[in-house]
């Protein structure tokens, strides 16, 4: 995990947020996301105070509203899934509009709708104020099994080469003149395919005798350590400790 790499979800800053450390922010984001899904689903004054807890961290990270919402865009298949359930489950039925709806069902859509899009804010936040080599240093420092961060490393890296790679071989079938209309075209797609698998593979090969020969045994070297001070952890922990406070709440209320 040498050079930096920068991806489309990140937002460059120097806002307070940016600056903790990234396994204070990782440990943060998945305590909030289990506090919020361990909130019953009927206390609904208990989401909007989660969503406000999310603007307030969003209005410190400089991350405007646009930028979130466009992000949020992601989780429209769970929406589609949560619009289906009041028509499809059992149960008692209400109408609403002349539609009789399953009341368990639009308990379950808002269930999901809630806690999904409060965990995916998180996550966008969490990438938004956090480079993707800092979220491989967060998730090392975490003891997450080590095989596991590398491949997560490996992915990120060759990724971008894999994409490029793409976009030579379609470059050159344009320049010959080729163009995908129709059925006709799928065989030239296929090799294309099987081509680019195989020079993937390849090059994998390559990389991993260059490593090897450099004395790669297994694990990869931590070139950089990252710490956080009390006050961090504090800082970063506030979010999961109000939204805990909440959640408690939302129980005995």
């Amino acid at each position: 995990m040498g050079a930096g790499h920068t991806h489309r979800l990140y937002r460059h800053g120097h806002s307070p947020v940016h600056t903790l450390p990234p396994h204070a922010k990782i440990a943060a984001a998945f305590a909030f996301v289990v506090v919020v899904v361990s909130t019953p689903r009927d206390a609904m004054w208990a989401f909007a105070l989660y969503a406000g807890l999310l603007g307030v961290v969003a209005y410190a990270a400089r991350v405007p509203a646009g930028f979130l919402l466009r992000r949020l865009l992601i989780e429209i298949p769970f929406v589609a899934f949560a619009v289906l359930m009041p028509f499809v489950a059992d149960g008692e039925r209400v109408d609403v509009l002349g539609l009789s709806l399953s009341v368990n069902g639009l308990w379950g859509a808002w269930n999901v709708l809630a806690k999904g899009t409060l965990g995916v804010a998180a996550s966008v936040l969490l990438a938004a104020t956090t480079e993707l080599r800092a979220l491989l240093l967060g998730l090392q420092r975490l003891r997450l099994p080590a095989l596991l961060v590398q491949i997560a490393s490996f992915m990120i890296r060759y990724g971008d080469v894999i994409t490029d790679e793409m976009r030579r071989m379609r470059i050159a079938r344009e320049s010959r003149g080729f163009e995908a209309r129709g059925v006709r075209q799928w065989g030239v797609l296929a090799k294309s395919a099987g081509a680019l698998f195989i020079r993937s593979y390849e090059r994998g090969e390559r990389v991993h005798l260059a490593m090897v020969s450099r004395g790669y045994a297994g694990s990869m070297p931590v070139i950089d350590e990252v710490t956080a001070s009390r006050a961090q952890w504090t800082h970063a922990l506030a979010l999961p400790l109000s939204a805990l406070v909440v959640c408690l709440l939302g129980w005995t209320l």
